[in-house]
C-alpha cells in the first residue's frame, strides 16, 4: 500500500477521534450544568464503553467473515457524525445519554480501522505501524481536548458539538476513497468454526485484562472526573486546557517511545510494570494536589505512563494471530477493554456521590496497583514455562 493511502487513512483516523474528543473535557461539567448528578455523569461516561463492549466483537467477527473493512470504517464515521448532531440539537439528560451511546457505537467500529491499517504494513513493521496509528489518535485527542474549554468559553456549551459535526462530515467524505488492504484481497474469509480458538488465546486474554485496567484508569480520570476535580480545586474553565496539554503531550510522546525505546530496553512486561507503577503512585497523589502547578505535574507523569501501554497492547493482542483471525482478535480485545471504559467511570461516579471526587482517584490508583501485580505475575509465569 503506497504512502498516500496510509496518510489518507491516518487523516481519517484523526478526524474520527477529533470529533469524539472535542467535547470530552467539558462533558462532565456540561451534564452537571443541566442538572445531572455524579452518579448520572458516571452512567453517561459508562454508556460509551458499554456500547463498545456490546458491538466491538460482533463487528470484528463480521469483518472477518465478510473479509471487508472499509464499510465498517464508513459506517463508523457516519454514526460519529450523528452523535455530534444529536448533542448539538438537544439539551436534556436523556438525549445526552443517547448521544454518548451513539458515540460508543461509532467507536466500536475502530476494530475495523485498526485491522485495515495493520494490513497496510509488513509483519516486521506491525508495532511501528500501530505506533503511528496510536500517535494519530493521541494527537486528535490532544488537539480536541485542548480546544474544548476555550471553545465553550468563547461560543457556548454546544459549540464543540458543531465543530465535531464539521470534522465528522469531512472524515465521512474522505472515508469513501480509502481502499481495502492488499492482504485483505488475497485471502479467503475466515470460517466461523475457527474463531472459537481465537477467543481462547491466553495472551489475548492477558493483554485484554491489563487493558481493562488501563482504560478504567483513563476514563475515570482525564476522560472522566479530572476536569470536575480541577474546577472544584479552583481552576478556571480556560485553565483546563493546561491540564489537557500536560496529560496529552507526554501521552503522545510516549506512544512513539514505547515500541522504539522502552520495549527494546525493558521488554514488554517490564515496560508495562513501569507504566502501571507510575500511574498508581501519581494517581494516588491527585487528592492532595490543591494547586495548579501540582495538578499539572501529576498529569505530566500520568499522561506519559498511560501512553506507554496502549500501542504495546495493540501489538501484543494480535502479534501471535494469523492475519485471517486478527480482526476477531482485535474485536475481542477492544470489546473486553471496553469493560474498563464503562465499569471504571460507573463505579467511580457512585463512589464520588458518597465520598466526594477524591474517591475516584483512590479507586484508579488501586486499579493501577492491580495492573502492576498482574504484569509481574504473568511475566514470572512465562519465564517459568519457557524453562521447560
Amino acid at each position: 500500500m503506497n504512502k498516500h493511502s496510509q496518510r489518507l487513512f491516518l487523516l481519517i483516523s484523526f478526524l474520527f477521534w477529533f470529533s469524539h474528543f472535542i467535547y470530552i473535557p467539558m462533558l462532565s461539567p456540561y451534564i452537571e450544568q443541566i442538572g445531572g448528578t455524579y452518579t448520572f455523569i458516571g452512567i453517561v461516561l459508562a454508556s460509551y464503553g458499554l456500547m463498545q463492549f456490546l458491538f466491538r466483537l460482533p463487528i470484528g467477527i463480521g469483518s472477518d467473515l465478510w473479509n471487508k473493512r472499509k464499510g465498517f470504517v464508513v459506517a463508523g464515521m457516519a454514526v460519529s457524525l450523528l452523535s455530534c448532531l444529536a448533542f448539538a440539537l438537544t439539551e436534556s439528560l436523556g438525549w445526552v445519554l443517547l448521544s454518548r451511546s451513539l458515540a460508543g457505537i461509532a467507536a466500536a467500529t475502530w476494530v475495523a480501522f485498526t485491522i485495515l491499517f495493520s494490513s497496510y504494513a509488513a509483519g516486521r513493521d506491525l508495532h511501528r505501524a500501530m505506533g503511528h496509528l496510536s500517535f494519530a489518535v493521541v494527537f486528535a485527542q490532544l488537539l480536541g481536548m485542548a480546544l474544548s474549554a476555550w471553545i465553550v468559553e468563547e461560543w457556548g456549551w454546544h459549540a464543540p458539538y458543531w465543530i465535531g459535526i464539521m470534522t465528522g462530515a469531512t472524515g465521512l467524505l474522505l472515508s469513501l476513497f480509502i481502499k481495502e488492504g492488499s492482504s485483505e484481497a488475497k485471502r479467503e474469509p475466515v470460517q466461523l468454526k475457527e474463531l472459537g480458538t481465537t477467543l481462547k488465546e491466553p495472551m489475548l486474554l492477558k493483554v485484554s485484562l491489563l487493558s481493562i485496567l488501563a482504560h478504567s484508569v483513563m476514563f475515570t480520570t482525564i476522560f472522566g472526573f479530572t476536569t470536575d476535580y480541577a474546577l472544584s480545586a479552583g481552576l478556571r474553565a480556560s485553565e483546563i486546557t493546561l491540564l489537557v496539554f500536560a496529560f496529552m503531550i507526554p501521552h503522545a510522546v510516549s506512544t512513539l517511545l514505547s515500541g522504539s525505546w522502552f520495549v527494546p530496553k525493558f521488554g514488554k512486561w517490564g515496560t508495562l510494570q513501569i507504566a502501571f507503577s507510575a500511574a498508581a503512585i501519581f494517581t494516588f497523589l491527585m487528592p492532595f494536589a490543591d494547586t495548579k502547578a501540582a495538578l499539572i505535574a501529576l498529569q505530566l507523569v500520568n499522561g506519559f505512563a498511560l501512553g506507554l501501554v496502549f500501542p504495546l497492547f495493540l501489538g501484543m493482542a494480535v502479534e501471535e494471530m494469523p492475519h485471517a483471525k486478527r480482526a476477531t482478535a482485535m474485536g475481542a480485545y477492544q470489546a473486553l477493554y471496553a469493560i474498563g471504559m464503562f465499569v471504571g467511570p460507573f463505579l467511580a461516579g457512585i463512589l464520588n456521590t458518597y465520598f466526594g471526587l477524591e474517591a475516584s482517584f483512590y479507586f484508579s490508583g488501586f486499579i493501577s496497583v492491580l495492573g502492576v501485580w498482574c504484569s509481574v505475575k504473568w511475566q514470572e509465569r512465562m519465564k517459568a514455562e519457557s524453562v521447560f
